[in-house]
């Protein structure tokens, strides 16, 4: 077996760099590996300073160091491990199940798939327990069955491929945007109009790489539809229907309208985060044709308890 070996990396701080070091080396290597978001977390960067392996003039630096623009530094990264989920006995609340296809209905909180800082404990290992390893190899190791992924802290509903026929049959779907996606949010504020669509490119935003933005540069297309369904005082109960389906969709064009969602602390304003962690949100409503039989399937999956109470706590 090959031996997995470290990386060395150099990058010269360009005249853009200001503020902290570590997070200018972040997104630096965010720019080099643009599909590696989770493994290049601000906590792995900043293992890299503690462990030495940032360095200039071969000498370690903190990741508080004043350096100037044209210095090199070095980095040298270790090699990726590769994560392989492990079966775990973890409760799943299982809407739908046949052969080819399995409907879940996540819980806020839960990871979908394995990664950089939760190598367990996620859906996947949960699935793989529940199906005793029968899901889709089109994702790999760590991805088995995964068609398509909701956030950490936004519950709901999502599909899950059994086999490689059924995951190749909903790709086709989710990529077509014939995928039906209801949500449901509450976002701070009153929106001017009852119901509207938001029409704005999404893409990377170009100095913090973790966090999306409505951007001409370097986009795609991304269609959200919004429905008011209640009003309380600065607050406003929503449905949302996602013509397409960007990462962090319904987070960034809330948040670009002037409406961030209540709780997101990525894309709303941290002071208002008072009442529980993580966005507001809920995938409600998930329809598809299925993959075999060729019929339209919908499922509905009812507001979790934490919305509910929330929702109560701000109606009265």
């Amino acid at each position: 077996m090959m031996e997995n070996r470290s990386e060395l990396l150099q990058i010269a701080i360009d005249n853009d760099y200001s503020g902290r070091l570590d997070k200018y080396i972040q997104t630096r290597l965010l720019t080099l590996f643009p599909d590696e978001e989770e493994r290049f977390s601000r906590s792995y960067v900043q293992k890299l300073f503690a462990d030495g392996n940032i360095l200039i003039d071969g000498k370690p630096v903190s990741k508080n160091e004043k350096v100037k623009a044209g210095a090199i530094i070095c980095i040298d990264l270790p090699a990726p491990q590769a994560l392989e989920a492990e079966p775990q006995n973890i409760p799943i609340d299982i809407v739908y199940e046949d052969d080819d296809i399995i409907v879940v209905n996540k819980p806020k909180g839960m990871v979908v798939h394995p990664g950089a800082g939760n190598p367990d404990g996620t859906l996947v290992n949960a699935l793989l327990y529940h199906c005793s390893g029968r899901l889709s190899s089109i994702n790999g190791v760590e991805r088995p069955g995964i068609v398509h992924r909701i956030d950490k802290d936004t519950s709901g509903l999502l599909v899950v491929a059994k086999n490689d026929f059924a995951h190749f049959k909903l790709a086709e779907q989710i990529c077509a945007h014939t995928v039906t996606r209801y949500y449901y949010a509450v976002a701070y504020g009153h929106l001017k109009d009852n119901e509207g669509v938001i029409d704005a490119p999404i893409g990377r935003k170009a100095n913090d790489r973790i966090k999306f933005c409505v951007t001409d540069k370097n986009s795609k297309e991304a269609v959200t539809e919004y429905r008011v369904l209640e009003e309380m005082e600065g607050y406003t109960y929503l449905e949302l229907h996602l013509r397409t389906g960007r990462t962090h969709q319904i987070r960034v064009h809330m948040e670009y309208i002037g409406h961030p969602l209540v709780g997101d602390k990525l894309y709303g304003n941290h002071k208002q985060v008072k009442y529980f962690e993580g966005q507001c949100l809920h995938a409600g409503v998930l329809g598809f044709i299925h993959p075999r039989t060729g019929e339209y399937m919908e499922f509905k999956a009812e507001l979790p308890e934490y919305f509910v109470e929330f929702l109560n706590s701000i109606r009265s």
